[in-house]
């Protein structure tokens, strides 16, 4: 049986609701000093709105080593109602230290992501449910290929889906022809980040037939191409006969951008992005975006 785990424990994918299947309740930093998502209070108000707003479930894409606070994500998921998926893997080099790189060089990066994922994050006992790993600015630099190579020995251990942050939605078929043509893992076990952002819907279309999941994230960020072009171009993929690859997210990264800061935050993808994409898509595709979708693309026949 295949299952989605969550940080209160494994549960059948058709269970996760209405899901937000990229975004971050905590995350930490140095390209956003000052900036910081480290407050369980604001964290537990935004998962409070998104469940007003209809959510069910939210995905944390936030890796190791970026202020995760697993071990506060149990209570959190408890007192909301919010399910949580928590993520292992790790960011771009430039969100680290470059000690704690060593470290992990010295480490073994698989086993790490492989006891996340199976005995849990630290002593938190909370499990993660995808291994999150990063791109760069059209190219796979030797950070990449390291975090990527570890991230597929990973899957091939647990069955885990890997999600991959676009740098600006660029490098996809790169990323595809390492991790699925060298590294061997299976397309629809891939999950691909900030498409949105390189709007270029040869790319999109040639991505989506490795049978990789597209997800369209970061709604109304007024410095990339979201969401006057995010309709178009998930509309182009539907026709295309992709409809059944698609994700929405927030990916809300910054504390301004959340709800209760002022910004869009978690409740805009219900509030104002599943409207206007339903003019595009239609109520019936656009509710298996939202509620079956994500629970397939997470779902792990977990070994």
């Amino acid at each position: 049986m295949s299952h989605v785990r969550t940080v209160l424990g494994d549960l059948p994918p058709e269970e996760l609701g209405v899901c937000d299947a990229h975004d971050h309740l905590f995350l930490r930093s140095p390209k956003f000093p000052g900036q910081e998502l480290d407050d369980v209070g604001a964290a537990r108000a935004e998962l409070t709105a998104f469940r007003a707003a209809g959510g069910a479930a939210v995905v944390q894409w936030t890796p190791y080593g970026m202020g995760r606070r697993a071990a506060d994500l149990p209570e959190l998921s408890r007192a909301t109602g919010v399910r949580l998926v928590c993520a292992t893997g790790l960011h771009q080099a430039a969100h680290y230290d470059p000690e704690l790189l060593d470290e992990l060089r010295g480490a073994g990066l698989a086993e790490l992501f492989v006891s996340e994922l199976t005995d849990g994050i630290g002593t938190t006992g909370v499990r993660a449910g995808l291994i999150k790993v990063a791109g760069g600015f059209h190219a796979l630099d030797a950070h990449t290929r390291w975090t990527m190579t570890a991230a597929a020995e990973a899957h091939h251990a647990t069955g885990a889906p890997i999600a991959v942050h676009l740098e600006l939605g660029t490098g996809a078929l790169d990323v595809l022809d390492l991790l699925c043509g060298e590294l061997d893992v299976p397309g629809d076990r891939v999950i691909l980040g900030h498409l949105n952002r390189s709007p270029d819907p040869v790319v999109q279309r040639e991505a989506a037939g490795s049978g990789c999941w597209l997800a369209f994230d970061g709604p109304s960020r007024a410095h990339h191409a979201t969401d006057w072009r995010m309709p178009e171009a998930v509309r182009a993929l539907a026709e295309a006969g992709f409809g059944d690859r698609l994700l929405l997210g927030g990916d809300t990264v910054v504390s301004g951008a959340r709800s209760v800061d002022g910004g869009p935050g978690m409740p805009y993808l219900l509030r104002r992005a599943r409207p206007r994409l339903e003019v595009e898509l239609g109520t019936d595709l656009m509710d298996r975006i939202l509620t079956e979708h994500p629970g397939q693309a997470l779902a792990v026949d977990w070994k």
